[in-house]
C-alpha cells in the first residue's frame, strides 16, 4: 500500500477548517506580549509561556542584537566541534550558579534537552518511571533510549511505590516527573517522590519547564519550592519560557554532566544554540536575578485571574497558583467552538486536547504573564464567561 494513502482518511484538519473552527497556525505580527496584533487584530494573550513578559525587555533585546552582530547568525555546528561560543559557555556557568548545581549543558531546543538527557543516560538494564502527565518530549526520550518505561498514575504516590517495586534489584532507575504540569498547572509531590527515591535506589529527573522563574526562592524552580535542591539529581528546563528565548538546559553534578556531554547523540549531532538566542537568555536570567520580585509578581496576577474566573462561575482546578490555568470544556468539538469564539472576540488561548490530555478532559489552557495588568485581566475573563455562557 502507498505510504501516502493515509493522507486521505486524515480530514480533520480539513472539516474543522470546514467549520470555521480551527485553532492553529494564527500569524502573530508584532512582539509577544500581553497584547499582539494577530492576523490584524488586536488579542489579548493568554496563551504565551512567557512568564515574566522578558520577550519584550530592552535589556534581553539589545543583548540578542550585540551577539548578532558580533558573532553572525548561527555557529554553524556541534557544540563537540565548532559551535562552541564563549556566550554557552557563559551561560552555563550563570545557571549553573543560580541553580546552585555544580555543572549545566545546554542544548538547542527544550524538547532536545530531554531527548539528549535520558537517552544518555537510561541503558538496556535500565528503567525510567513517568507521570502519566509527563511532557511528550519525556516520552520520545524513552523511547530513544534502550531501558524500559513505566509509568505511574498523575501525582499518585501509592502507584508510584507500586510501580517501583516491579523493577528488579539490579536495575538502574530514573524517576521523571515535570515540576509544574504543562496543561494542569499543578506542582509534583516532590518531597514523596525524593523519599520514593532515596528508599529505593532510584534517581530522580524533575522537567523544570513550566518551574524555572515561576516557583522557588527568586524562580529556581520546584525542588527550590519545597526546600529539595540537593535531594534532585537532574533538573532539565527551557530558555523559551521564563527566559524568554529558544533552547535548553540540563543541571547536575560534574559528573553527570560530563557523561552526558560525551554521550547524547541528540546533542553531540545537532548544532548548537545561536549566538542570539544563547545570549538573550542569558540576559533574561541577569534580568531574574536582579529582580527576583518577578516570580511574586507572577504569582499576584495568577491569583488575581483565578479568583475572577471563579467569581464568574468558571470551574478551573484548583491548587497552588501557577500561571498555567486550565478552563476544563471536555469535549473535543466544544473546545474548538469555544476557542475560536475567545480568538474573534480578541483572547488568544490554546485548544488542548487527546492526546495532550485525557479524553472527556479537553480544557482551554489559558497562561498568565508577570506584565499582565488587573484591567487587562478583567476584560479577559468577563469574555471567557460571556462565550462558555453561550457554548454550554
Amino acid at each position: 500500500m502507498d505510504l501516502f494513502k493515509k493522507f486521505e482518511s486524515d480530514t480533520r484538519a480539513a472539516t474543522l477548517k470546514e467549520l470555521g473552527i480551527y485553532p492553529y497556525f494564527h500569524a502573530l505580527q508584532t512582539k509577544q506580549d500581553t497584547e499582539v496584533i494577530m492576523e490584524g487584530k488586536r488579542r489579548i494573550m493568554l496563551g504565551s509561556n512567557n512568564y515574566l513578559g522578558l520577550t519584550v525587555d530592552p535589556e534581553v533585546i539589545e543583548a540578542g542584537v550585540k551577539a548578532l552582530e558580533q558573532y553572525g547568525t548561527g555557529c554553524s555546528g556541534s557544540r563537540f566541534l565548532n559551535g562552541t561560543l564563549q556566550l554557552h559557555l557563559d551561560l552555563e556557568s550563570e545557571l549553573a550558579k543560580f541553580l546552585r548545581k555544580e555543572a549545566v549543558m545546554t542544548f538547542s531546543t527544550g524538547f532536545q534537552s530531554n531527548l539528549g538527557i535520558i537517552s544518555a543516560l537510561v541503558g538496556r538494564a535500565d528503567y525510567v518511571i513517568c507521570d502519566k502527565e509527563n511532557h511528550a518530549s519525556i516520552y520520545d526520550a524513552c523511547k530513544l533510549s534502550y531501558g524500559k518505561m513505566l509509568r505511574y498514575e498523575h501525582n499518585d504516590m501509592a502507584d508510584l511505590e507500586a510501580t517501583l517495586q516491579r523493577v528488579p534489584e539490579s536495575a538502574g532507575i530514573l524517576i521523571v516527573t515535570d515540576g509544574v504540569f504543562s496543561m494542569g498547572g499543578d506542582i509534583a509531590n516532590l518531597p514523596e517522590i525524593c523519599r520514593l527515591a532515596k528508599q529505593y535506589g532510584a534517581r530522580v529527573m524533575v522537567d523544570d519547564a513550566h518551574g524555572l522563574g515561576v516557583l522557588g526562592e527568586g524562580g529556581r524552580g520546584t525542588a527550590s519550592y519545597y526546600g529539595l535542591e540537593d535531594q534532585v539529581d537532574i533538573y532539565m528546563g527551557t530558555f523559551s519560557k521564563s527566559l524568554a528565548s529558544l533552547g535548553g538546559y540540563m543541571a547536575a553534578s560534574a559528573e553527570c554532566v560530563e557523561y552526558v556531554r560525551h554521550n547524547s547523540r541528540p546533542f553531540i549531532f545537532s548544532a548548537s544554540m545561536t549566538p542570539a538566542s544563547c545570549a538573550s537568555a542569558l540576559a533574561a536570567l541577569k534580568v531574574l536575578e536582579k529582580h527576583p520580585e518577578l516570580p511574586k509578581k507572577l504569582e499576584h496576577i495568577s491569583n488575581y485571574m483565578r479568583c475572577a474566573l471563579k467569581a464568574k462561575g468558571v470551574k478551573i482546578r484548583e491548587g497552588k497558583s501557577t500561571p498555567i490555568i486550565p478552563i476544563y470544556t471536555y469535549e473535543t468539538l466544544r473546545t474548538f467552538k469555544v476557542n475560536a469564539k475567545l480568538y474573534d472576540r480578541g483572547v488568544y488561548a490554546n485548544s488542548t486536547i487527546p492526546p495532550a490530555v485525557a479524553p472527556h478532559e479537553c480544557l482551554i489552557r489559558t497562561s498568565l504573564m508577570a506584565t499582565h495588568t488587573e484591567p487587562l485581566i478583567d476584560e479577559a475573563v468577563g469574555i471567557i464567561a460571556e462565550v462558555l455562557e453561550e457554548e454550554q
